[in-house]
């Protein structure tokens, strides 16, 4: 069984069991501002996670695609990477901890075929000081599910990960307690950091025994929340049965909910008693190809063909979610991550345009079980091997640069100028230079890791305040702006024209930011009629509402949606105005204002501050409320 298998099967296992089967979220989150990826599988279903109904019901399953640059650095170790898959199923106050558990065990043991004497669980210890009783029942159904399969399954409690590192494991323990760090779950972390209000709750992870011979002592004695290599996740299931009170007290959840989330990758390097996730059926074509086309074997050139192997699967993905390479946000990432494999590229003596012959491979095992690949198949290739033809010619120019640095040598300044200007590698720029005869400053190495430190300490600031497993951009003027947006949008149809299609949209308290199809400049007399349309809604005090509809239905009814969204079965559809009044009927998940009017408080109105180009067909403007 290789990983489309699972992918499926999974699928099938869930919907058997009454789950709903919903569509993968873009990679691009649609209208939340507080991060540039979906990073995880429960992302996009917080809003029903957190009390708000979903139309497909209370049993739901997919498989969502994820990415989170944070991992880039990390990538080249055998099993991390940007780019991968969340098995994922939820259960909206219906069936709890009895079900979800012995549902996953077997679809691990009976569907995928993993050895139960292999798997290890973690639940949560407790807290006394937080009133939050040990998880003896998620514990205690484990011990079922094992002694069922004749498995001796000991519970006993280890506390924190660097209690376990020193503790190890003892014959016939197979259920570990951890602390709040390793075995709960709230949008901010920690039982301490649980933010008020919210629902929270234990968690049981599910890690797979490679065996000793992966285990590297250096991390202490192997367990299972180690980082020793030995052990790898594959599975976590989230029980929500809290809510944190005002005065920072836990007290239990009528409703509970089920949120689980299992690797693919991790799943199907279980499978073939790998810890390498590069061998699995998802990456090693990859990997064969990249041997084919330099003649160096993967044993002996490991990391750098993970590397290209990973980013040009992202790239990939995010070309078929919309993105094009820029030098901003999710464009940059792109840009980012094709330049990075480019560059590994040097490293396999692969100094030719090799994306022709890579992206069409990655595009092939997924095509069937997403269409959107085979659909815009062309398109994804053009968009990748345009932005290697544009790299390789600024490597042309980074040489060019080197030659001039010639009679003053190089320093660590300028080797960190070529990587973070050109792309060079370091390994590029001294080989060029012992090629050159150029002459490096005993302390270069310690002078580029200084400016690369400080470069990650920018990166880390950052990224500050993105997705922690939390929604974000729920205040007044939030919504405010998320309303401005739906009267804009309709206004630019109306007046640009009706091919108008949302491609991104990012929302803040200070200004909204809308992307959208257009092959020309929109012109100045055009953006006046557009504040003038927005601006007379919004003083029509148009009331704002919503309806849930079967999708072919909302469509038929002219209901508009963003590119490239996949939808399920039913829909909510906001709709500002009424009768012949209505602006506005377009899909989205909220939130909104209650009418227009609210747009106006302390006299504000609608302008747009700036239009302008944010790639190849695709426009952006920004318009505030003042």
């Amino acid at each position: 069984m290789n990983a489309q298998d699972i992918r499926n099967s999974y699928l099938e296992f869930f919907k058997q069991r009454e789950h709903a089967i919903i569509p993968r979220a873009k990679l691009i989150p649609y209208n939340d501002p507080t991060t540039l990826f979906t990073g995880s599988g429960m992302q996009p279903l917080l809003p029903y996670l957190l009390g708000e109904p979903h139309g497909e019901g209370v049993r739901l399953a997919d498989s969502q695609t994820c990415l989170r640059a944070q991992d880039i650095e990390d990538v080249g170790d055998n099993r991390h990477t940007t780019f991968f898959e969340m098995l994922g199923n939820w259960s909206l106050g219906d069936y709890f901890k009895e079900q979800q558990i012995r549902w996953f065990f077997e679809f691990l043991t009976d569907v995928v075929g993993l050895d139960p004497q292999k798997i290890y669980v973690t639940a949560f210890i407790g807290d006394a000081a937080h009133g939050i009783p040990r998880d003896d029942e998620a514990a205690n159904i484990w011990q079922k599910v094992f002694e069922e399969r004749g498995i001796e399954a000991r519970i006993v409690e280890v506390g924190s990960q660097a209690d376990g590192d020193v503790r190890g494991i003892n014959p016939g323990e197979r259920i570990f307690f951890y602390d709040d760090g390793e075995n709960w779950w709230s949008r901010g972390g920690g039982l301490d950091k649980t933010p008020i209000g919210d629902p929270c709750g234990p968690d049981s992870e599910v890690f797979y025994d490679f065996g000793p011979q992966y285990h590297d002592a250096s991390f202490g004695n192997a367990h299972p929340a180690s980082d020793s290599g030995q052990f790898m996740e594959i599975g976590n299931q989230v029980f929500m049965q809290y809510r944190r009170n005002d005065d920072g007290s836990f007290t239990p959840l009528e409703k509970k909910n089920v949120d689980f989330g299992g690797g693919l990758e991790r799943i199907a390097a279980a499978r073939i008693d790998s810890p390498d996730v590069f061998k699995i059926s998802l990456l090693w074509p990859i990997i064969v190809k990249l041997q084919n086309l330099s003649g160096k074997p993967y044993d002996s050139h490991t990391e750098s063909m993970r590397v290209i192997a990973d980013h040009l699967r992202a790239a990939t993905f995010l070309a078929v979610d919309g993105v094009k390479p820029a030098n901003k946000e999710q464009g940059y990432v792109m840009r980012r991550l094709i330049r990075r494999a480019v560059r590994f590229a040097f490293d396999l003596g692969i100094e030719q345009n090799f994306l022709p012959e890579i992206v069409p491979v990655i595009a092939d095992l997924y095509h069937l079980d997403y269409p959107e690949v085979a659909e815009r198949r062309d398109e994804i290739i053009e968009t990748l091997v345009k932005e290697e033809k544009v790299f390789r010619q600024t490597l042309r120019k980074g040489l060019g640069e080197m030659t001039k640095l010639k009679a003053d040598g190089l320093s660590g300044l300028d080797i960190f100028k070529l990587y973070d200007t050109y792309g060079f590698p370091v390994e590029l720029s001294t080989e060029e230079a012992f090629r050159q005869d150029i002459v490096l400053s005993e302390n270069w190495r310690t002078e580029f890791d200084e400016h690369m430190k400080a470069q990650r300490e920018r990166s880390q600031t950052a990224a500050k305040g993105t997705f922690k497993g939390g929604l974000g951009g729920q205040t007044l003027q939030h919504k405010k702006y998320h309303t401005a947006t739906h009267l804009m949008y309709a206004a630019l149809r109306q007046v640009v024209g009706d091919h108008v299609t949302q491609h991104g949209s990012n929302i803040t308290e200070e200004r909204l930011r809308f992307d959208f199809n257009h092959s020309d400049k929109v012109t100045p007399e055009q953006l006046s009629e557009i504040e003038k349309l927005v601006n007379e809604w919004i003083r029509a005090d148009l009331p704002v509402s919503y309806s849930e509809y079967p999708t072919a239905e909302a469509f038929d009814m002219g209901a508009i949606g963003a590119f490239g969204d996949k939808y399920g079965e039913t829909v909510k559809v906001y709709q500002m105005g009424e009768h012949d009044h209505r602006v506005s009927f377009e899909i989205c998940g909220g939130p909104h204002v209650d009418h227009t009017g609210q747009l106006a408080e302390d006299g504000k109105v609608f302008k747009i501050t700036k239009e302008e180009s944010s790639s190849a067909g695709i426009r952006r403007i920004k318009a505030v409320l003042i």
